[in-house]
């Protein structure tokens, strides 16, 4: 029985020890935090919780990769969930026109929407979609084949930047930023984000995105549960400060306590960054540690939450985007304080026994780390009051914004308060608050691939640094790091078997 030590408690260690301690390994996960889960944390203000991260769930509906993951490791029955409006999963409101766009789950209800919308790109916007999908088909891991391809090994258009390949198919420049307004889902740049990552995260929605009632932290403790039955550990607020590295081999792990943890096998689930921080061993050669502190990161966010006065504020069962303008979709790293935020997304999560009116709302603007960075040296609960002013100012920045599409907004408020791209990079421990991980750049993708398998033998890697981010690519990629340890193809069989069988 292999003893496996994973160092970081977010979605991609806690789905990698559980596959682990499925396979029989004796794991231990080790979290900076005293709440584990990364972003499932949930925080808690007068008594109302609000998710940190996972907001949308993508492929957890029935027949979905991350509902047959879910079912195989015995957790679907653990966590309470709710699938948005099948006739609105997400409503784009433009304001320079005052035109709103409410578009329906399902391939071919997504593409008659738009084609109602642009009947003149009709053909268009058919091939469009079809190539989406086109392209997810040819990713094995997304679908849980046990193929032994790469993702970067497929046709012309799925390395292409992903506006070039929108703007192949569609020759309306409103449609192409309306068919872009899931950027801020992955963290899309013009001219770099490569297309299979965009393909990626539209199907995932498009075939129906789902959401959790009540918080994203049930997902954490169903997981860390289900490590514990099978005789492993998950430890919260105790940080790795050093790994000890001998001839390419893992030795030991050390902690902020003063603990020591040996094992057979290491995961790193955090940024390859940090882990290079825990160690000087010239195992990772100073080539490797350049490409990656030298890698860019993606953007970070600036996020409102509010709390509702009772009956103040309907619930809607759906995700809103806004932008002031068309034409800013792929503009996002671009910030101008005079215009902030020139578009966010804001949705009311779903509360146990949610009735008419919604308690909470979270207001996510993208944000890029340059903003916040003359802070960079403080650090949570220790900012000077000039930070606070500042936070302040943007807070009404988002709110005047958000009077527009509801009059009387405020004073619908009980509490108003935010975080920023520094909260983001202290609670998750990525550096400038990165919400994707590095920035993936299809006109040189070998800087921002980390490969699951690292210069030391024992050690591994996972996390949204890897393949892909997000709650789909995360437990997808905890499967490949399983493999790498356990055997390749052994889990993702047993997976398919599994939900056969069911």
């Amino acid at each position: 029985m292999d003893k496996v030590v994973i160092i970081g408690g977010g979605l991609g260690g806690l789905f990698t020890g559980a596959l682990l301690s499925k396979e029989g390994c004796k794991v231990t996960v080790l979290e900076k935090n005293q709440q584990i889960g990364g972003g499932l944390q949930t925080f808690y203000r007068k008594g109302i919780g609000f998710e940190t991260g996972m907001h949308l769930l993508g492929g957890i509906r029935k027949g979905g990769s991350i509902y047959k993951l879910c079912n195989y490791l015995g957790i679907m029955d653990k966590i309470t969930l709710r699938d948005v409006d099948h006739d609105c999963m997400d409503q784009i409101t433009y304001l320079s026109d005052s035109k709103t766009y409410r578009v329906p789950e399902g391939k071919e209800n997504f593409i008659a929407y738009f084609q109602q919308e642009f009947p003149e790109e009709a053909e268009g916007i058919r091939a469009y979609v079809e190539a989406l999908y086109g392209i997810v088909d040819e990713i094995d891991f997304f679908y849980l084949r046990s193929e032994d391809t790469h993702v970067y090994s497929h046709r012309e258009e799925f390395m292409w930047p992903a506006d070039k390949f929108v703007a192949h198919y569609i020759r309306n420049q409103k449609l192409r930023d309306i068919l872009s307004y899931m950027n801020p889902m992955f963290g899309g740049y013009e001219d770099h984000t490569p297309t299979y990552i965009h393909a990626l995260i539209n199907v995932l929605y498009i075939n129906g995105p789902s959401r959790f009632v009540g918080n994203s932290q049930q997902m954490a403790e169903a997981l860390k549960n289900l490590i514990e039955a099978n005789g492993g550990k998950v430890i919260g607020g105790d940080p790795v400060v050093r790994i000890n590295i001998e001839d390419r081999m893992l030795k030991a792990v050390y902690t902020q306590r003063g603990e020591v943890y040996v094992a057979d096998k290491y995961v790193a689930a955090i940024h390859p960054a940090a882990l290079l921080e825990l160690t000087d061993s010239k195992a990772f050669p100073k080539a490797y540690r350049n490409r990656i502190n030298e890698a860019p990161n993606s953007y970070s966010s600036f996020c409102v939450y509010v709390i509702f006065k009772p009956e103040a504020f309907p619930y809607i069962n759906h995700t809103c985007y806004y932008q002031d303008n068309y034409g800013m979709v792929w503009h996002y790293d671009k910030y101008d304080s005079n215009t902030f935020p020139r578009g966010f997304m804001y949705m009311t999560p779903c509360e146990n026994g949610q009735g008419t009116y919604a308690s909470k709302m979270i207001i996510n603007s993208i944000m890029p780390f340059s903003v916040c960075e003359k802070w960079a040296d403080t650090t949570t609960g220790h900012r000077p009051k000039e930070y606070e002013t500042w936070k302040r100012e943007h807070i009404e920045k988002v709110l005047d914004k958000m009077e527009l599409l509801h009059p009387g907004f405020r004073n619908k408020c009980e509490m108003v308060f935010a975080s920023s791209p520094l909260t983001i990079r202290d609670f998750y421990n990525e550096p400038e608050g990165a919400l994707y991980g590095l920035h993936k750049d299809c006109n040189n993708i070998a800087e921002s691939q980390v490969s699951v398998y690292t210069k030391v033998h024992n050690l591994y890697m996972t996390g949204q640094n890897v393949n892909l981010h997000g709650f789909c690519g995360v437990p997808l990629t905890a499967i490949n790091t399983a493999e790498a340890i356990v055997g390749l193809h052994t889990i993702v069989d047993k997976i398919n078997g599994y939900n056969h069988e069911d």
